[in-house]
């Protein structure tokens, strides 16, 4: 068997790599810059170049794949479709499908698709925590809106439920709420990022409109911007509660934010 895991390199998908192949699966990894990415894997790891938002280009890289992991990111939801259609027609049985934070049209493709598939339905990713970083490093400060509880789930978590869903029989046809083991706000992981590194970090509120503004001056559009901020506003109830899906799936308890923060305290 083969797997296809696209957004290789990115925050989960590597995770979902190194699962699988700690799983024994044959992996192929679907990456803008193979080259770059040759450090990140081991070499039993088959590097092919592409963008799952180009599907026109990839029959090669789906050519004698049984499985296909898809992480829904931008610009993926007018081609996402025909990326499901051409994967099935290569001979894919088996969809993992990271969600974009809704049922889009490449969630709904998934579902349609005839292929088994599984739907991960992350709610904040514990690597939200590194758009801090700069403002830590530089003021001993985090700026945020609202001091709002989130059970934010560590990436590689979110890997172990992926791989064990392509690789395990019993889990077509789900869509899993995935979260931590905890739901924090944002002064208590403030909080905890102070302890792990040794020195005060200062929670300060901003505005509903500053925050919207800092995004829109990455790029982000305004109706985008004002989604995510209010997202934070008024978080739904699956996003602040903690449910045991990573455990139940893995066998294996959900990550903490202390232990993410001690893997990641050399970028703050």
């Amino acid at each position: 068997m083969t797997t296809l895991v696209t957004g290789a390199t990115g925050n989960t998908g590597r995770h979902v790599v190194a699962e699988l192949v700690r799983g024994g699966e044959r992996v192929r990894a679907l990456t803008r810059n193979p080259a770059a990415a040759e450090a990140t894997f081991p070499a039993e790891v088959d590097l092919v170049a592409g963008t799952h938002t180009a599907p026109e280009t990839l029959d090669a890289a789906l050519g004698g794949v049984d499985r296909l992991h898809i992480t829904v990111t931008a610009g993926l939801a007018a081609v996402g479709p025909e990326l499901v259609r051409r994967a099935v027609d290569a001979g894919v049985r088996r969809i993992t499908v990271l969600w974009g934070g809704y049922v889009g049209p490449v969630e709904q493709a998934v579902a349609d698709s005839g292929a088994a598939w599984t739907r991960l339905e992350a709610q904040e990713f514990m690597s939200n925590t590194l758009t801090w970083a700069d403002s830590i490093r530089a003021e001993g400060v985090v700026r945020e809106p609202y001091d709002h509880p989130s059970a934010l789930v560590h990436e590689a978590d979110i890997g172990a439920v992926a791989a064990t869903a392509l690789l395990d029989d019993g889990h077509a046809g789900n869509a899993y709420n995935l979260t931590g083991p905890e739901s924090l706000t944002t002064s208590e992981r403030v909080a905890l990022l102070s302890r792990a590194l040794g020195r005060d970090i200062d929670f300060v509120r901003i505005t509903h409109e500053q925050a919207v503004d800092r995004l829109m001056s990455t790029g982000v559009s305004r109706a985008d911007a004002e989604y995510v901020v209010g997202w934070y506003a008024e978080p739904p109830a699956e996003a602040t509660t903690v449910a045991d899906t990573v455990e139940r799936v893995t066998g294996r308890p959900a990550r903490t934010f202390a232990q993410w923060v001690a893997e990641h305290a050399d970028r703050f």
